[in-house]
């Protein structure tokens, strides 16, 4: 099933759920009690929005070994993790902002796991229990600033610097699914989910080992080899097998 939030001109945000391209308002939430309404409402009638608000955005890094060459860095012996803030968080078709601080601003086109119920060291043979679905992340970095910082916190925490969409899959396979990601129609990733070093039940596992995780907390579980940078001007497309895709523009900062 497709969960959304969406929101009409006669509407506030609200959860929704997708049926044959219309749309369906859900009452309550989707990671708690809720009812499903019948989907009347044309899906091109609405501005999808990101797909969830998440408490903590756990995102993890270098976990394609290509990914790792191309930045002449080792492969993790147990997985890399970082937080992005909430505030960083934007929808389908929202802008990316290109900061002013920066001079290397590039996207990573990645699988993102939403969790579905609360776990403290869960086993990873029973993690995927624990997973309510699956969308699209563009975990956008300042490189430049990320390799001058030594750590991730300013170079990932940008606001607009983690998109999200343009649902959440409740019925999506992780195993080998295609990962690409497009500037301006040029592909510039592409790999599958079967090339991830530490796969979605370890991760689940290995990062409630560390921290209780809660309904409508996200892991964004690493970007193939090929980022590359985003200017203002740019569209930006993340696509996975089964998700659909995940299309964002690239704005310079507004003149203050």
């Amino acid at each position: 099933m497709r969960f959304i939030r969406y929101q009409t001109k006669a509407e506030p945000a609200r959860f929704g759920w997708i049926h044959n391209e219309m749309v369906g308002p859900v009452e309550g939430s989707p990671f708690g009690e809720f009812r499903r309404l019948e989907a009347t409402l044309p899906l091109d009638n609405v501005k999808l929005l990101a797909p969830i608000t998440p408490g903590k955005i756990l995102a993890i890094g270098r976990n394609y070994v290509a990914h790792a060459q191309e930045h002449k860095v080792e492969v993790p012996s147990v997985p890399l993790m970082f937080l992005k803030p909430p505030s960083s968080v934007i929808g389908p078709d929202e802008a990316i902002v290109h900061p002013p601080q920066s001079q290397q601003v590039e996207h990573e086109a990645e699988l993102v796991v939403v969790i579905g119920r609360r776990g403290r060291w869960i086993p990873a043979e029973d993690a995927l229990s624990f997973v309510f679905g699956y969308t699209i992340g563009n975990d956008v970095t300042a490189r430049d600033l990320q390799h001058r910082d030594g750590q991730w916190t300013r170079a990932k925490g940008f606001d607009t610097f983690c998109a999200l969409g343009p649902w959440v899959e409740t019925e999506f396979d992780p195993a080998d699914a295609m990962i690409t990601c497009h500037v301006n129609g040029e592909m510039r990733q592409m790999a599958s989910t079967r090339d991830m070093v530490f796969r979605v039940n370890h991760l689940v596992a290995f990062i409630s080992s560390v921290m209780t995780l809660e309904p409508g907390d996200i892991i964004m579980t690493g970007t193939p080899a090929g980022v590359g940078p985003l200017k203002p001007g740019d569209v930006v497309e993340a696509a996975i097998e089964g998700l659909g895709k995940l299309r964002n523009p690239v704005i310079a900062e507004p003149s203050r």
